[in-house]
């Protein structure tokens, strides 16, 4: 059982790296839509398209938000997240991401996403599965608990360099690539943000294919990075990648299985 003295409130720094990213949310009917300007600090190294680790960090973000009533109190833990896309994003202003809960079980939440550019062209789709925090002491703020009394998000800080170089990921050899854990970069459950775990597995994979996007992002999440830095490192052939993500100060256990796939040159 948990007492009162043993519950730990969540919430959320106003210097969080993702809030740079300039995602803005709004709640329409029942589902929580998000849309962000298109800026060069998204693109993937050497190429005029968003990175797909960031349209990962868009669909955890609102398909969190759609389950978090749910689970509420509770914090909602993203359990796998799957990013599709159709052709490398690169010619949309804007990028528009609209959630549809497909699965409200008692244990896990499913949430299809759905990404779209500035004149409503489909730019591809995710697909993600949450659970409560499996700590009970783990709750939002009681504030923060209820969606409805959420005021709506506008978007936040612009970056002012790449993604990777502000989330502080380094190459550390092709193939390679670490993280640190650092307060602007942490979750709901005070370990390393998910997303940026998907930026560190990109990072590894698309150093081993310099000028490419990916096409195809699958994350499963294993267990929390809690201590770090976490090391990605990456196998890829025939642009098909697998990615571990390690976090090394915790006795260098695995905390993210990754598959990737690049959509080649030719695109």
């Amino acid at each position: 059982m948990t007492t009162i003295d043993e519950v730990q409130y969540v919430t959320h720094t106003d210097d969080h790296i993702l809030l740079e990213l300039g995602f803005g949310l709004d709640l329409v009917g029942d589902e929580w839509h998000g849309s962000a300007p298109v800026a060069p600090e998204l693109f993937a190294p050497g190429t005029r398209s968003v990175r797909t680790s960031i349209l990962a960090i868009w669909a955890d973000t609102v398909a969190g938000y759609t389950v978090m009533d749910r689970f509420a109190p509770r914090v909602p833990v993203t359990l796998d997240l799957d990013v599709q896309v159709f052709a490398p994003p690169r010619e949309s202003e804007t990028i528009n991401v609209a959630a549809r809960l497909v699965k409200a079980g008692r244990s896990v939440g499913v949430v299809e996403v759905e990404f779209t550019g500035s004149g409503g062209d489909r730019i591809g789709f995710a697909v993600t599965s949450f659970m409560a925090a499996p700590n009970p002491a783990l709750v939002m703020a009681p504030d923060l608990a209820d969606l409805k009394t959420r005021p709506r998000r506008s978007p936040g800080r612009r970056l002012s360099r790449p993604l990777a170089e502000r989330a502080r990921c380094e190459i550390l050899a092709p193939g390679v690539a670490t993280l640190p854990r650092a307060e602007d970069a942490i979750n709901a459950s005070n370990t390393i943000n998910g997303g940026l775990l998907a930026l560190t597995a990109e990072e590894a994979a698309l150093s081993l294919t310099p000028g490419e996007t990916l096409a195809s992002l699958g994350i499963r999440y294993l267990r929390p990075a809690r201590v770090g830095p976490v090391v990605a490192t990456a196998l890829v052939r025939d642009g098909l990648g697998r990615v571990e993500v390690r976090d090394t100060g915790a006795d260098n256990r695995l905390a993210v299985l990754a598959t990737t796939r690049t959509f080649g040159r030719a695109r």
